[in-house]
């Protein structure tokens, strides 16, 4: 699920501070308001999920004494400044310290709207980026979200890993719901463009005309075209099978003017994959061969035996956590419906499926079965799967799992999980080795 962002206003005012957070709130904005830069310091430190916007001119801490402690904290926190009449050098001087932009006296509530919209897209890139590295530095994680040992995730890591370090653009594909924005992300992340800009756009979320303006300019209200935002960085292009013509001209043009090595990478997500068509079809032939230099397939969720309990079992710790409720029991026959599932949503259902499990259990009704079954309705005939597995596989899967589940209850006692299974130490020992589980996971 997407993180919630937060705007901070920063103010003295509380005419001005309401009046900024009921315009924000109406376009769909969660705020937080402050009477002073003390009061939100209090608030805010190093990974803040969220961004500020604060008036220059305050008594107590002004803003850029504010501004300075903010970058102290969090370099990469956007801070959008509000400024009087005449006080333009000071915000021009706001910027050179780090702000992310600034507003003058009176200003337009469009402006300040696209403003604060900038600024959580960026603060998402950044927090996410973080996020990976934080991952990746873990070792045997890799990848934080890409969970699984799975021969395709393994490949997947190790390509992720080998294309990170490479120069060329990257076309990224796979059914919908296998997470290739979060590849994109972790392309760049890992790579030497890593302290960069990550720009995301959705070429089907716009209109040809407002996706042109957004993508090569001119930008409304002064900012940048996203190829000049991204310049230096990784410009990531969902939905590049969306592009008209013209733009796919452009974009190549872009290419092109370039040269090699790119100063600004092209990550292009192509969302036609299992439609009968191909990204080939959608886009000229020249366009293809520059996006597609390198290429990443995503592998589909049924294609990924195990994975599929190991990321059910993590998905339903995440959402029993989250609503303060046990994690549900799932019984042999469920895993194995589970392991069985066509999952045409992929990884993105099986999310909404584990909290749909956390929440009837809390209730104390439902089970599993009954929501894989009422999504296979909802999808039609065409979503269920005629692919079999031996017994032996969703035996082993579903033990595997039983143990997970258990020595993470048990913080990793194994009287207790010798007990509870009824198991013999050196049984336990040999099944855990077998699967690859160490106690020192779960202490």
């Amino acid at each position: 699920m997407a993180r919630t962002l937060k705007v901070a206003i920063v103010d003295d005012e509380e005419d001005m501070r309401q009046s900024v957070s009921q315009w924000l709130a109406l376009s769909g904005f969660d705020t937080a308001t402050f009477a002073s830069a003390e009061e939100a310091l209090k608030e805010i430190g190093p990974d803040w999920p969220g961004v500020v916007i604060s008036d220059i001119r305050m008594p107590g801490m002004d803003g850029m004494a504010f501004l300075k402690r903010l970058m102290g904290i969090d370099s990469g926190l956007p801070v959008i400044m509000i400024t009087g009449h005449g006080d333009v050098p000071m915000a021009v001087e706001a910027m050179r310290l780090g702000a992310m932009d600034f507003m003058e006296k009176p200003f337009s509530p469009d402006r300040m709207t696209e403003l604060a919209k900038r600024a959580t897209q960026m603060r998402r890139t950044t927090l996410d980026n973080r996020a990976l590295r934080r991952d990746l530095a873990e070792g045997e994680k890799v990848m934080g979200k890409l969970i699984g040992t799975s021969e395709p995730m393994e490949r997947l890591r190790e390509d992720i890993l080998d294309l990170s370090q490479a120069d060329g653009h990257v076309l990224i594909d796979g059914e919908t719901g296998t997470g290739k924005t979060l590849v994109a992300h972790a392309l760049h992340a890992t790579g030497p463009r890593a302290g960069k800009k990550f720009v995301v756009v959705s070429c089907a979320a716009l209109t040809e005309e407002a996706l042109a303006a957004k993508l090569f300019g001119p930008v409304e209200e002064g900012g940048l075209p996203l190829v000049e935002e991204a310049r230096g960085g990784t410009l990531c292009l969902e939905d590049v099978e969306a592009l008209s013509q013209s733009l796919q001209a452009r974009l190549l043009q872009f290419i092109n003017d370039q040269g090699a090595p790119a100063e600004t990478r092209i990550v292009a997500i192509c969302n036609t994959h299992g439609e009968g068509k191909t990204v080939e079809d959608a886009l000229r032939p020249d366009l293809y061969y520059r996006l597609a230099a390198l290429k990443i397939t995503l592998p589909p969720l049924r294609a990924r035996g195990e994975d599929i309990l190991t990321l059910f079992n993590r998905m339903s710790e995440q959402f029993a956590d989250e609503y303060g409720c046990d994690v549900p029991e799932v019984t042999a026959q469920e895993a194995a419906q589970l392991l069985q599932a066509p999952w045409p949503g992929n990884v993105r259902q099986l999310i909404n499926v584990a909290e749909r499990a956390v929440l009837q259990s809390r209730r104390g009704s439902g089970s599993i079965a009954s929501l894989l079954m009422a999504d296979d309705e909802e999808a039609g005939p065409a979503a269920i799967t005629t692919e079999g597995k031996p017994l032996k596989e969703y035996v082993e899967s579903f033990e595997k799992m039983l143990i997970d589940n258990t020595m993470r209850r048990h913080k990793g006692s194994i009287s207790a999980v010798m007990e509870e299974l009824c198991l013999p130490r050196r049984t336990l020992n040999e099944k855990m080795a077998k699967y690859g589980l160490a106690r020192a996971d779960y202490l």
